[in-house]
């Protein structure tokens, strides 16, 4: 139970900080109005479900073919998000305000949202690292992998969906504030990959 607590967490702070997807939400409600955000958010959690599949089965398959590879898997995580963390902080500004809404009809915002979310390869190898910091040792990984990648994917989705909702208010100042964004996600990942690392006990 804390183990799931903790990623909900994590990826309600993951959510604060918006990327290319949340981008995206926010232009097309602001242009469209909510009901238009909310189809690109479910566009974009279907992008991320597909890429969770895609990780879930594939980590499932290393443990199985090696019983004790989840331990190297999750130190591996811890480096590559400190490496991300490292890279965010030095990065240049995106200026995430340049993405512009998709036309009607409102399928093509879903279909957009979701190729957006599902070909990036980024946030494919950020959730095959984030995600087994959470699974316990004791138990079917497999199950484990699955239990928290349903949970991560319901807490995106809902706080894309408040993205959403409150997208006028929210976006000229978060976008604007390129370089803190870029500062505030840098952090993040290197207090996850050190704080992880420093909680390990298998």
């Amino acid at each position: 139970m804390e183990s799931h607590i903790a990623l909900i967490l994590a990826t309600l702070v993951l959510v604060m900080i918006p990327g290319p997807n949340v981008a995206l939400i926010v232009a097309n409600s602001l242009r469209h109005g909510t009901r238009y955000g909310l189809v690109t958010v479910a566009g974009t959690t279907a992008g991320v479900g597909l890429q969770l599949l895609f990780v879930v089965f594939g980590l499932a398959m290393l443990v199985e073919a090696a019983a004790g590879v989840l331990h190297w898997i999750r130190w591996a995580g811890v480096i590559y998000l400190i490496w991300l963390g490292i890279q965010a902080w030095r990065a240049p500004t995106d200026d995430l305000s340049g993405v512009r809404a998709q036309g009607e009809p409102a399928a093509r915002a879903f279909g957009h949202g979701m190729v957006l979310a599902a070909v990036n390869p980024k946030t494919l190898l950020f959730n095959a690292a984030f995600l087994p910091q959470f699974v316990s040792a004791q138990g079917d990984p497999a199950t484990g992998l699955a239990v928290m990648a349903l949970i991560f994917l319901a807490v995106l989705g809902l706080g894309d969906a408040v993205w959403a909702a409150f997208a006028g208010m929210l976006r000229p100042a978060m976008l604007r504030f390129g370089r803190l964004r870029n500062r505030l996600s840098g952090g993040f990942f290197v207090a996850a990959g050190i704080g992880l690392a420093a909680a390990k006990q298998d």
